[in-house]
């Protein structure tokens, strides 16, 4: 058989960076979609792409670059993201903008420029990689939950347009990671003050979890998996990814919502 191409966005660092080296390693053709080639943590047997998720031309021309050299993209592995933490009420039009241009409309200009070879091919899968913030609130960050929650949506649709054209769509929803994206989260701008206190100590509980959180490593052993097992639309990353998925379909509100405050470092009446 031969070996599948597949083609993974934000590739330079974290779960993206993680996932080109397990791929390679496993013995597929990897292209990684970098900003700047220069930035590429250079992975063995990963070809890296110019590709700029914002930028349709970027996306386009690296789509081509690897249809050109490859012949065919197997797999696309959507996973560059960014994250914004502040109050929703504190978010500019500017900054939600900003983050939905990444989070979905970036994902959506992916989707179009592979899908057209895969329907061609009768063959493909799209890994989008969610969180289960894409099932969950997230008091302080709001605008990151509601862009998983869209691609949740958006990747659920899809999925049921490309069944019967041989494509499938999978979504990948990890707990927190110990990346970048978490750790270094860019902040609104504007500041209330009447939040301050609330930010601060949910800001505080959540680089706890990650200080402990999987590694990268862990998602791209999921996402592995799934691309060599059976395909299931939504796919808890972890343990706690599962339970949290549980939880939120089969517990009591009240529960879920008690729980999801204390973790968020939330103090005060929960109903």
């Amino acid at each position: 058989m031969a070996t599948k191409v597949v083609l993974i966005t934000g590739a330079s660092s974290g779960i993206g960076d993680a996932t080109a080296r397990a791929l390679s390693h496993a013995g597929y053709r990897v292209f990684g979609g970098v900003r700047r080639l220069d930035a590429a943590a250079a992975a063995p047997g990963v070809e890296y792409v110019q590709m700029d998720v914002q930028d349709e031309a970027s996306v386009t021309s690296a789509v081509n670059f690897v249809l050109e050299k490859a012949g065919r993209i197997d797999i696309l592995i959507n996973n560059a993201g960014v994250s914004l933490v502040g109050p929703v009420e504190a978010t500019s039009d500017a900054e939600a903008n900003a983050l939905f241009d990444v989070n979905v409309f970036g994902v959506l200009r992916a989707m179009r420029a592979v899908l057209p070879s895969m329907r061609h091919n009768r063959s493909g899968l799209v890994v989008n990689i969610s969180s289960v913030l894409g099932f969950l609130p997230a008091p302080f960050m709001g605008l990151y939950a509601s862009s998983k929650h869209a691609l949740e949506g958006l990747s659920e649709s899809l999925d049921h347009e490309v069944r019967a054209l041989g494509v499938r769509v999978v979504l990948v929803e990890p707990s927190f990671t110990r990346t970048k994206l978490d750790t270094n989260a860019t902040r609104t701008q504007a500041v209330i003050e009447d939040y301050a206190a609330a930010l601060a100590s949910s800001v505080d509980a959540v680089q706890q979890q990650v200080k402990s959180a999987p590694l990268p490593g862990e998602v791209a052993k999921k996402i592995l998996s799934i691309i060599e097992g059976t395909r299931q639309l939504r796919q808890p990353a972890d343990g706690r990814a599962k339970l949290l998925s549980f939880l939120r379909r089969f517990a009591p509100f009240a529960q879920v919502d008690k729980s999801l405050r204390r973790a968020f470092g939330l103090q005060g009446k929960a109903m």
